[in-house]
């Protein structure tokens, strides 16, 4: 399938330059033979680029003028994803001017003009029938998101004003590495120039992002992958839990589907479940929407305390 998409946008590719080209022409260009190159402009059609061809001598295949961005080459999964994913973008952030949200909103409302006509009616048939529950997040800057991973792929030191926790403001100056998304937040990978030492900084506390016209010298990142490093800072604070549960890994996926949790399936009625917590009143809410037995295998303390709170339920139960 891989070598088929790419056989298609070459052969899209050669016939976008304007000109026409002979059968012969294009199966040498595209080094098929002249059966595949008809299923190959049978796709495009079917994807709704309009081919035209001139048969008998002197014939040849043309991509007729037309709009200005043609339709999309999405099969029918395709499509019905790229319109899932504008629409969950679209239900997070506050909609601002400018965020990504809200251009995944106004996306949502046009794609489908964009789509091969066999798919505009199926398309239109799943936005009239969705609704989306809202999330609110804090709204990112799609031109920030942009810069940055211009940034990042040039190597290009940026200096940027950053709000805090604690609401004070402070100019950076960085080597972007990674953008990062986790429980619907944005971050930025990056190497403090000032501190000399990698940071994490949420992206909707950035501000004022200026591109300055130095490069910088790529370093190897500090952990297997910015995600890494970022659950690494989030756990720093944080004990290693370790509970045993005697239900199914997918019941206990559901369990713990908001938390950074490795499951192991144990058989098929025991799950071992790790997690990184503050405290181990954390662990309550999830453990009692199981209905299962469980057993914390560690820390001491969690297993200790859980046992108390169990007792004071039971001498006021």
């Amino acid at each position: 399938m891989a070598d088929v998409t790419q056989r298609v946008l070459a052969l899209l590719a050669t016939l976008q330059t304007g000109r026409a080209f002979t059968g012969e022409e294009l199966a040498a260009r595209l080094d098929v033979s002249p059966r595949t190159l008809r299923r190959d402009i049978d796709r495009l059609r079917g994807y709704g680029y309009p081919v035209k061809t001139r048969p008998g001598p002197g014939g040849h295949y043309r991509l007729a003028a037309g709009s200005a961005m043609p339709p999309l080459a999405l099969d029918d999964d395709e499509a019905i994803a790229t319109l899932l994913g504008l629409a969950t973008l679209a239900s997070t952030g506050s909609a601002a001017e400018g965020s990504v949200d809200e251009a995944a909103t106004r996306a949502y409302g046009k794609v489908d003009q964009y789509l091969p006509k066999r798919l505009r009616h199926r398309a239109a048939h799943l936005r009239t029938s969705l609704e989306t529950g809202t999330a609110p997040t804090p709204s990112i800057s799609a031109d920030t998101l942009a810069s940055l991973a211009d940034a990042i792929r040039h190597h290009t030191v940026v200096t940027f004003d950053y709000t805090g926790r604690d609401g004070s403001t402070t100019s950076r100056r960085v080597h972007p590495y990674r953008h990062v998304h986790h429980h619907l937040r944005w971050y930025l990978l990056a190497r403090d120039t000032r501190k000399d030492d990698w940071r994490v900084f949420r992206i909707d506390r950035i501000t004022r992002l200026r591109m300055s016209t130095s490069s910088y010298t790529p370093r190897p990142l500090p952990a297997d992958t910015a995600l890494d490093y970022l659950r690494r800072g989030f756990d720093k604070h944080r004990e290693r839990v370790v509970v045993t549960v005697d239900a199914p890994l997918p019941v206990v996926a559901e369990a713990f589907a908001y938390r950074d949790v490795e499951l192991v399936a144990l058989g098929e009625r025991r799950t071992r479940a790790v997690l990184m917590l503050d405290t181990w009143q954390w662990l309550l809410p999830d453990i009692a929407f199981l209905e299962a037995d469980f057993t914390v295998e560690e820390p001491a303390a969690f297993r200790d305390a859980l046992r108390a709170f169990g007792a004071r339920l039971l001498r006021h139960g």
